[in-house]
């Protein structure tokens, strides 16, 4: 049983076995219409990371929940990188932590319990590194493995980041590079090397706190994070929330150096073309851009990078920020344009 691989044990793996982004917007069809409640102030209209629910002038509380199966076989790295992930909501809407608790999923006749012990244990190490308690949860006998966090968190009214709040002229900073889905189906090929794992660690476990630090800058408008749908899909979202559309700069965008062999080779998650094709209509593609460049817009990021559309005029102050939050490769990516919600790539 120590033998066991995590990864062997589900179809999918991390922000890669969300639903198709086609298929759930059938079946979130008419489901969408804001509910009558005046304090509601995100519901699910937008596509957004997170709930709020304002309480008062000066507080809303941002709730969100966010699980998956595993995307690698380490069990405390898979703990790691879920809540990590989990907890980016509250970020991208510009909030802070408050407190977490776990949702677990475990065939428990198959894994050792040292081994759900050791996803407990990394997901609980994430949450003290954000100040934040794992206060309870729920767990339940299952076939796969799945693990995540409903997070809950603070923001006032005044500071809170929707991803709808975008405008025509902002530039996009993307926080983290490219590339994550496509490293974690190298190493279930059997294909990444030590270094490539440890860059792929490295990414998904940064916590995107830098997040509750924009949400005081004026000149930041909208903020969300990249996961599941890829760079892609999560800018047409903050597109259709703003009625803009957008350009990309191919050779602007951050990717993670273990990942763009692996890419270039075609290796990566079935969820690229899932992603793909759910969002074709969307997307222009200038001549002389290689496949495996397109494919890396569309690949899930698991605890992917914060986007955020900021002024002109802010745009070196918002780098300098990611820069000192230990967002190194944190970039300029594109520019938001009048016209269709459509991304247009270059």
């Amino acid at each position: 049983m120590a033998d066991i691989k995590l990864t062997q044990l589900s179809h999918g793996g991390g922000c890669g076995c969300k639903i198709a982004p086609a298929v759930l917007q059938s079946i979130l069809a008419g489901a969408r219409d804001r509910t009558p409640f005046p304090d509601l102030l995100v519901g699910a209209e937008t596509s957004d990371d997170a709930a709020v629910y304002r309480l008062n002038d000066q507080q809303a509380i941002v709730a969100t929940t966010d699980f998956f199966m595993p995307i690698v076989d380490d069990a405390r790295d898979f703990g790691r990188i879920a809540a990590t992930n989990a907890l980016s909501d509250i970020y991208a809407m510009g909030a802070t932590p408050i407190m977490a608790l776990a949702i677990v999923g475990m065939p428990v006749n198959t894994l050792p319990l040292e081994t759900i012990r050791a996803i407990l244990a990394g997901g609980e190490s994430v949450c003290m590194e954000a100040g934040i308690p794992l206060a309870g949860g729920h767990s339940i006998d299952a076939p796969e493995p799945i693990y995540g966090l409903v997070a809950l968190g603070v923001v006032h009214p005044d500071q809170l980041k929707r991803n709808s709040a975008a405008r025509e002229g902002d530039v996009l900073i993307l926080g983290k590079p490219l590339g994550i889905g496509i490293l974690a189906q190298a190493m279930k090929k059997g294909l990444l090397d030590d270094a490539g794992y440890r860059a792929l660690i490295d990414v998904t476990t940064r916590l995107n706190r830098v997040g509750s630090e924009l949400a005081r800058l004026d000149g930041v408008h909208a903020l969300t994070d990249v996961t599941g749908f890829g760079l892609l899909g999560h800018l047409l979202e903050l597109c259709r929330g703003a009625s803009l559309g957008a350009r990309l700069d191919m050779a602007a965008l951050p990717v993670i150096a273990a990942a763009r062999a692996f890419a270039e080779q075609g290796i990566g998650p079935g969820a690229i073309e899932r992603n793909l094709q759910s969002f074709a209509d969307a997307l222009d593609v200038a001549p002389g851009l290689a496949d495996w460049q397109i494919r890396l817009l569309a690949d899930p990021q698991t605890s992917g990078g914060l986007l955020a559309s900021v002024a002109p005029s802010l745009a070196e102050e918002v780098l300098s920020r990611f820069h000192a939050a230990g967002f190194a490769e944190a970039a300029v990516v594109g520019r938001l344009t009048a016209g269709a919600a459509r991304v247009a790539v270059s």
